[in-house]
């Protein structure tokens, strides 16, 4: 079969023959209709990930959509040591997987699914989160932050405040369901200050960026909060902006912080697939705005080396 193939962790994947995937018990090979760009993706590519384990040549692709051999579609989140969904054809595991409505669009559903699912599941799996709390999205203007932005809000959101560093994908996001938006561009204490004006009293963040933009925002939010024995609940799911914090302890004492993450480990695959029907529904509701480019995975080598664009997500078709 054709796909995209990484032989150096310093390359971008290749178009190329790759062996196709012999099924093991009770795994089934699919036509991969449609495969999402995500960072995820990337950084298995470039073997940065956690769950990375070094191994060479590798398929990248985390989920995506197949066609199983009686013409049915499904979207699949690709098993951790099968070859990835970059391909004409990959490996599914009924367990990992949903079937489709006839009326969903394979492109949308593999470009929205990954960046959707991260606020849909830390939502509704990793907090007790109750219609009428409050929202920070910090790293709001990324595609996975625009779509946390519209499901907070579909999830019973009273208000969501949007952070990020881009001026007109901040506007946007006003009509994408913000209530309120925070600059993070200029000088990090003036944006820290920003952020802390805004955002003091909310009850969730959900945070894309960490690194020393989630170094500054925890003391400005906590140390402005109107009651700081009221939980706030902060969800690590990304790391744009560096992998690591330096947390000062008197936060932790001064205030009622809960720290945790939501991805792979913290939860059991079982529990992820069992949130995937629901939001589904919704994407082929229309309830979220979606942006998609469509690309065939022959041009891989080149669409992974163009700049992203995160009102739009690359979806390759094989």
């Amino acid at each position: 079969m054709r796909a995209a193939v990484v032989r150096s962790f310093d390359s971008p994947p290749r178009y190329e023959e790759f062996p196709t995937p012999v099924p093991g018990d009770g795994q089934i090979l699919v036509d991969v209709l449609a495969s999402g760009l995500h960072p995820r993706v990337r950084s298995g590519a470039d073997g940065t990930h956690y769950t990375s384990d070094g191994r060479l040549p590798l398929v990248p692709g985390v989920d995506g959509v197949g066609r199983l051999p009686d013409g049915r579609h499904v979207y699949f989140v690709a098993d951790d040591d099968a070859p990835g969904t970059l391909a004409e054809r990959a490996l599914l595991d009924p367990r990992r997987s949903i079937p489709l409505p006839e009326n969903a669009d394979p492109v949308t559903v593999a470009a929205a699914m990954n960046p959707a699912m991260s606020s849909w599941v830390a939502l509704r799996r990793r907090i007790s989160f109750r219609a009428g709390q409050s929202v920070l999205v910090l790293g709001a203007t990324g595609n996975a932050g625009q779509m946390a932005v519209q499901i907070a809000r579909h999830l019973g959101a009273e208000s969501v405040v949007a952070a990020g560093r881009d001026p007109e994908r901040l506007e946007r996001l006003t009509g994408l369901g913000a209530t309120r938006t925070v600059s993070l561009a200029g000088d990090p204490e003036e944006a820290a200050d920003r952020l802390g004006e805004a955002a003091a009293d909310v009850d969730v963040v959900i945070d894309y960026t960490w690194g020393r933009p989630t170094e500054r925002a925890i003391p400005a939010l906590l140390t402005r909060r109107a009651d700081r024995s009221a939980a706030l609940d902060w969800i690590q799911i990304g790391s744009t902006a560096g992998p690591d914090i330096t947390l000062p302890s008197f936060v932790l004492r001064a205030a009622n912080l809960r720290i945790l993450g939501s991805g792979q480990g913290s939860l059991t695959a079982a529990g992820i697939v069992a949130e995937l029907p629901s939001l589904v529904e919704e994407l082929v509701a229309g309830s979220f705005t979606v942006g998609t480019r469509a690309v065939p995975l022959s041009e891989v080598e080149a669409a992974w080396t163009e700049p992203a664009d995160p009102a739009r997500r690359v979806v390759f078709t094989p």
